[in-house]
């Protein structure tokens, strides 16, 4: 405690205590949502676990055989013309494009995923709610099979099968084996189709959603992102990627009908020019085609597809503070929009320079200075974004951080993005980001999960492996004078939108 005499002080103080002084404290300290409460019920009959005696190890080894070893797969070569030659790539007779890649894998492993593009701005206009809740209970019930069966199958056929979707897409995304994957594909596919939306589990996926909102009303990440992507991306109430406002979602979910969600995947879900399929991984391709061509090829969308198109909006840049009582951590976002697609020639530039800005998780510009220097952040990172259609980008940036810490970081930070524009990088950094990135892209590439949805991006976007190939040298080609200029030019502190998050009053009485 760091003096004797405080025994004695506080024996002094116990003394002084009055009724009064007990009935304060106990006001200010027990409260209800401090506290734990457990139970003890005693049973009169205990059921005891009793430990065996430890067996004699050598006894029981000594007539062991291993199992039969499993499939070890191939050395596969990853690099873009590699994939580009083993891939086979068609059409469907609806318009949908599947891309196949077969090769051996540890444990006959494969990957898939199934992506359907849907509906327009104008036939999607105010189904943002409906859309969403459609992809929230595909898995909740088919015409033929419970929410309890389709799991139970899934689990019987060794497959980790998660399903999305909005209102603009959908997307499957598979985990099996070469065994199982026919039937998994059917059992997918079944779900999409036939999936039966029952009652009892619209409900509970209703109150699910109003419980998490309700629970996201105090937090400052949750907050902060709301405010942030409201503030950047102010598109219209009627649009499906209208950001709402906690109270809005509330009012959405409330409102919402089973009729309304079971319209909505009648008039919405089918193949078309927007579906996408691409497997990786160990399966017989002749099989895998004809079954996608007799489930998919004739499938189609009741409703036209028309990809919406990204846009940038003029905002005025803002610099916001939303307070959060009695939340340890706070929370920092950060970034603009600006117009630059992923063809134009400062892109590979600006992939390098947003890597060393904030990419790396412990290397990176904001890390050593805000994390490792400063010690002010838990974490903290940028990341920049092009479109590949539209002339649409972002820069954000994040960081979590103690409410008291909240000045300083601002200001790390600011510090930081002037440093990038006034001083650039040096020889050193490029050439380290050059190694680090183009390793990350060799990686990504490796590991099927990243290349199936790789390829599948490929279909929609019309590209093959050599526009990746292409974007890599690009990145090793790139000068230090490159990269600076084209920070330079597209970095601009001016436009950087910043939404904070914490509890700040606190932190400052």
């Amino acid at each position: 405690m760091g003096d004797w005499r405080l025994w004695f002080l506080t024996r002094d103080r116990i003394k002084a205590v009055s009724v009064d002084d007990v009935k304060r404290v106990a006001s200010a300290y027990l409260k209800p949502d401090n506290r734990t409460v457990g139970i003890f019920i005693p049973t009169e009959n205990p059921d005891r676990s009793e430990i065996p005696p430890v067996p004699d190890v050598m006894a029981v080894v000594k007539d062991y055989k291993g199992q039969q070893n499993i499939a070890m797969g191939e050395d596969f070569d990853p690099s873009p013309s590699n994939i580009d030659a083993r891939t086979s790539r068609t059409t469907l007779a609806n318009g949908g494009k599947v891309a196949l890649l077969s090769k051996k894998t540890r444990g006959e492993s494969v990957r898939a995923t199934i992506v359907m593009r849907i509906g327009d701005e104008k036939s999607l206009a105010n189904k943002g709610t409906a859309g969403s809740f459609v992809g929230s209970m595909l898995d909740k019930g088919t015409t033929k099979m419970t929410r309890q069966q389709i799991k139970d199958e899934f689990d019987r056929l060794k497959a980790n099968v998660r399903f999305f979707g909005s209102a603009t897409i959908v997307s499957v995304s598979i985990e099996t084996t070469r065994p199982n994957l026919v039937e998994v594909l059917n059992l997918a596919t079944s779900v999409l189709k036939d999936a039966s939306f029952p009652a009892d589990e619209f409900e509970k996926l209703k109150n699910e959603q109003l419980a998490n909102i309700e629970a996201s009303r105090s937090e400052p990440q949750a907050l902060a992102s709301l405010k942030f992507q409201k503030h950047i991306n102010p598109y219209a109430k009627s649009d499906p990627r209208y950001v709402e406002s906690f109270d809005e979602q509330v009012a959405s979910i409330k409102a919402i009908t089973l009729d309304e969600v079971k319209k909505f995947h009648k008039g919405f879900y089918g193949g078309s020019a927007g579906l996408t399929i691409a497997v990786v991984g160990d399966f017989d391709q002749a099989v895998i085609q004809k079954m996608i061509n007799d489930s998919y090829g004739n499938w189609k969308s009741p409703a036209p597809y028309t990809r919406l198109e990204n846009k940038v909006f003029k905002v005025e840049t803002v610099n916001e503070s939303i307070e959060t009582p009695d939340k340890a951590n706070a929370m920092f976002m950060a970034g603009y929009r600006f117009e630059l697609r992923d063809n134009n020639p400062d892109y590979p530039a600006l992939v390098l320079g947003h890597f060393m800005l904030g990419g790396g998780f412990l290397n990176s510009r904001l890390a050593t200075r805000i994390r490792q220097k400063d010690g002010l952040s838990y974490g903290v990172g940028s990341g920049f974004s092009a479109g590949s259609l539209d002339n649409s980008a972002s820069f954000t940036a994040y960081a979590i951080y103690a409410p008291e810490n909240a000045d300083k970081l601002e200001v790390a930070f600011k510090e930081e993005i002037q440093k990038v524009i006034s001083e650039g990088f040096t020889a050193d950094e490029v050439a380290a980001a050059k190694s680090g990135w183009l390793q990350n892209q060799s990686v990504g590439r490796s590991q099927d999960a990243q290349l199936t949805s790789t390829l599948s991006n490929g279909l929609f976007l019309d590209r093959k492996m050599d526009w990746n190939e292409k974007l890599e040298k690009n990145v090793s080609d790139l000068t230090v004078e490159q990269i600076n200029s084209a920070m330079k030019n597209h970095l601009d502190p001016s436009k950087i939108n910043i939404v904070k998050a914490g509890d700040f009053a606190k932190s400052k009485k």
